[in-house]
């Protein structure tokens, strides 16, 4: 048994950043290590098993940690108590990877580096990766680093994981819909992506302009803005649906801390998109939608096409005449909603359960410290 420091943002609440969640699941479900898991002063997250040490002064739910933040990182790597191995969870980038490296080989510890977002493009992976071990979540990404040239005794692949979650029932989506204030009958499609990232978002209206009027359906945006492009880009996709005619059926409810009863109150959550630099590899929204048994679209060529995988999400071209497809079809088709419902909730307890991230990873550690 090792003790196997994660090294991360702060893990506290609020709990709306992926790699933050990765790091929590993953602690709760190791059961041959011991986690030591960098949290708040503040509190908001303990363990049954390993600790916690509150080395940031407060939680945050910024999607970057800041000067102050990686300094703290810094002295506790160069100084603090020493583990069997560290564990990032970090976007891959040149300046805090050489950092990381320089400091593990100056305490000689193996180190593990989860690249939970996929490099930007152009990134010099060679100069952004230094983990003895790298994990991807995707095939996409794993491709992309193997092309690069890192072997495969180096790069693995883990899917990310959700802690579980119920079926909604009919009660349960009625009453989000009323907490929600949205339509008490008509069927709605989520998209729970970036709108200044990609074209995912705009993809979605131009598909969702294909459907028959007599649907009634009702697009709902859920997108948290991210940067300083986003509040541009939501202006921007809010002339293109009243260029659509689509004004009165789309809502945008931006960032809510209603996200589950969000994804249970629809009907088909959709992430159909080129581009999810700026999300966790394999979208963990969408992985809520499966264990909550809601249907999943996403495109063919984005890393969230691993989730299609035993038909556990809808898969399709990335265009809008086939996104507005395969929406329709699970929309207007009860019985292949159903199925494409039971098999996303399939794939869920078993590729993306906490339990089976964790035995990945744990072997991984028995590797390096053995």
């Amino acid at each position: 048994m090792s003790d196997i420091l994660l090294v991360s943002k702060p893990i506290a609440p609020p709990w709306t950043d992926g790699s933050k969640n990765l790091v929590r699941d993953l602690a709760r479900a190791m059961t041959r290590h011991l986690p030591i898991v960098l949290g708040a002063r503040s509190g908001g997250f303990d363990l049954a098993r390993g600790r916690v040490e509150p080395l940031y002064p407060a939680a945050s739910d910024g999607f970057s940690l800041g000067a102050s933040g990686a300094l703290r990182v810094a002295a506790r790597l160069a100084s603090g108590p020493r583990a069997d191995l560290w564990h990032f969870f970090f976007a891959p980038n040149r300046r805090s990877s050489a950092a990381a490296r320089s400091l593990a080989a100056l305490r000689r510890i193996r180190t593990v580096q989860t690249a939970a977002s996929a490099p930007r493009p152009g990134e010099d992976l060679r100069s952004a990766l230094f983990g003895d071990r790298v994990v991807v979540l995707s095939r996409r990404t794993e491709r992309r680093f193997l092309d690069a040239g890192f072997s495969r005794t180096r790069v693995r692949r883990i899917p990310p994981a959700v802690a579980p979650l119920p079926v909604a029932d009919a009660n349960a989506r009625a009453a989000a819909r009323v907490l929600l204030g949205l339509p008490a009958s008509a069927p709605l499609v989520l998209f729970p992506g970036d709108l200044e990232q990609g074209r995912g978002a705009a993809l979605t209206l131009d598909a969702f302009a294909t459907l028959p009027r007599a649907l009634d359906a009702v697009l709902v945006i859920a997108a948290r803005h991210k940067s300083s492009r986003a509040a541009e880009a939501e202006r921007a996709l809010r002339e293109r649906a009243d260029r659509l005619g689509l004004s009165d059926r789309v809502r945008w409810v931006g960032e809510t801390p209603h996200i589950h009863a969000l994804i249970a109150a629809v009907d088909v959550v959709a992430l159909p998109t080129d581009d999810l630099i700026a999300k966790v590899d394999l979208p963990l929204v969408l992985i809520e939608a499966m264990w909550l048994g809601r249907p999943v679209v996403v495109a063919e060529g984005s890393s969230a096409a691993d989730l299609a995988e035993a038909d556990g999400a809808e898969l399709c071209a990335l265009d809008a005449e086939a996104v507005g497809a395969a929406i329709g079809q699970l929309l207007e088709g009860a019985e292949h909603a159903r199925r494409r419902s039971e098999a996303g909730r399939r794939a869920a307890t078993t590729r993306y359960h906490p339990d089976t991230m964790a035995g990945a990873y744990e072997a991984l550690y028995d590797e390096l410290t053995r």
